[in-house]
């Protein structure tokens, strides 16, 4: 258990940390509508674009272990403004990247390390820490519903950047954009972090992380979170370009993509109501099996504006709502002296899936000429996710720990 340090208020916490993760997930949610514009300027192929993705959620993945580290040690303060500046150095970069190499740079390594440290993992660490265990669930639930909230508002947002600025253009006001999440970080400065100050805990890193790792259901949860991964980075960057290639208006896949935003609000704000009330390994059972059931339904009827309207908002409510339950249950398990590390490492395994979701998706493009096999493979995983959720326990665990403390 960490030392005693004031807490912050609640509503404080929710403002800053939800305005933060609507700027940083607002942005990223759009990348997709910038896949059809910097191929063709650039003559590259969907898999050059792609790959360049798929490495901002690996880096994304990676640095996140080593920002929720960091999160832990010293408080979130210094971890947001860092990933804010990198979010808009990567955005800079993407727009004048002239080479495969410095887009996957720029959009890749930069942004993936900037969203490491400007998203859930260290929100949900000062959640965590400031939130007591009756409301964590409905907290995380509100942050994830404020990233929905960043989709639905930012994604259109992105959509008239481009038509009036173009998109290099967009990409450059997105960045100067970015960097209001330094000030909001302030908001989230929390008291007794930095340097020899940091709170004292019942275990070392390496003690926590080799707890866990050994845990099977923190195992299974990693692995359900890899189709979440998958499925949703896949429907995001490919499905505007796969509409376009089925004969329908960019404006039908940034409508599509506004609603999964905005059902996402609400879904992913009842996921944590609905932690709080039951057990939060069935509501993530449901929310895969529903999605594999969604995509098959999709794929079955007639593609219309229409069908895609109501796809995107059955995807919405199911699109971000495995995120309160799966952190709240590491936290429940666990403790929160380490939590921003530990869901670093179980969004690892969601960066993971997200890289083959969204490099699969232009690679087996550029082979086939179709996006079928990927949807495919996004209906059995979701069947498994569901299947591997069932089994997790979801009870503290039980640990014989030394009666003095230790410093990380």
């Amino acid at each position: 258990m960490q030392a005693s340090h004031k807490p912050l208020s609640i509503v404080q916490v929710l403002a800053c940390g939800a305005a933060i993760v609507t700027l940083s997930m607002g942005i990223r949610h759009g990348f997709g509508l910038w896949l059809q514009p910097i191929t063709q300027e650039h003559g590259w192929t969907r898999e050059t674009f792609a790959l360049a993705i798929a490495i901002q959620n690996l880096a994304w993945g990676i640095a996140g272990i080593f920002a929720g580290m960091a999160a832990d040690r010293f408080g979130a303060f210094f971890v947001l403004v860092v990933g804010s500046l990198l979010y808009a150095l990567g955005l800079l970069g993407m727009a004048h990247a002239d080479s495969p190499l410095s887009f996957a740079l720029s959009t890749g390594v930069l942004i993936g390390m900037a969203q490491a440290g400007t998203t859930y993992a260290v929100i949900y660490g000062v959640i965590g820490r400031n939130v007591s265990a009756e409301k964590r669930s409905w907290a995380m639930g509100v942050a994830a519903a404020a990233g929905s909230f960043g989709q639905f508002l930012m994604v259109p947002a992105e959509g008239f950047l481009i038509g009036h600025f173009g998109w290099q253009e967009a990409l450059v006001i997105l960045g100067v954009a970015s960097l209001m999440m330094v000030p909001l970080a302030w908001g989230l400065r929390e008291t007794g972090y930095g340097g020899a100050s940091a709170p004292a805990r019942d275990q070392t890193i390496a003690q926590a992380l080799r707890e866990a790792i050994k845990y099977p259901s923190f195992q299974l949860l990693m692995a359900g979170y890899f189709v979440c991964g998958f499925q949703v980075v896949f429907i995001g960057v490919h499905m505007p370009s796969y509409l376009k290639d089925k004969g329908l208006s960019p404006q039908v896949a940034s409508y599509a993509l506004a609603l999964i935003g905005l059902f996402n609000v609400f879904g992913t704000y009842a996921a944590g109501v609905l932690g709080q009330k039951m057990q939060k390994k069935n509501i993530l059972a449901f929310i895969y099996f529903a999605r594999a059931i969604a995509i098959s339904l999709f794929l079955l009827a007639p593609l219309t504006p229409a069908s895609v309207y109501v796809f995107s908002s059955v995807m919405g409510l199911l699109w971000l709502s495995t995120i309160p339950p799966t952190n709240a249950t590491v936290a429940q398990i666990f403790g929160v002296a380490h939590l921003s590390m530990l869901g670093g490492f179980v969004f690892f395994s969601h960066q993971i899936g997200s890289f083959l979701g969204v490099w699969l998706g232009g690679f087996l493009y550029d082979k086939t000429g179709s996006y079928d096999i990927v949807w495919y493979i996004a209906i059995a995983l979701g069947v498994a996710a569901a299947l591997i959720n069932l089994p997790v326990k979801e009870a503290a665990i039980k640990r014989d720990l030394p009666r003095n403390m230790v410093a990380p």
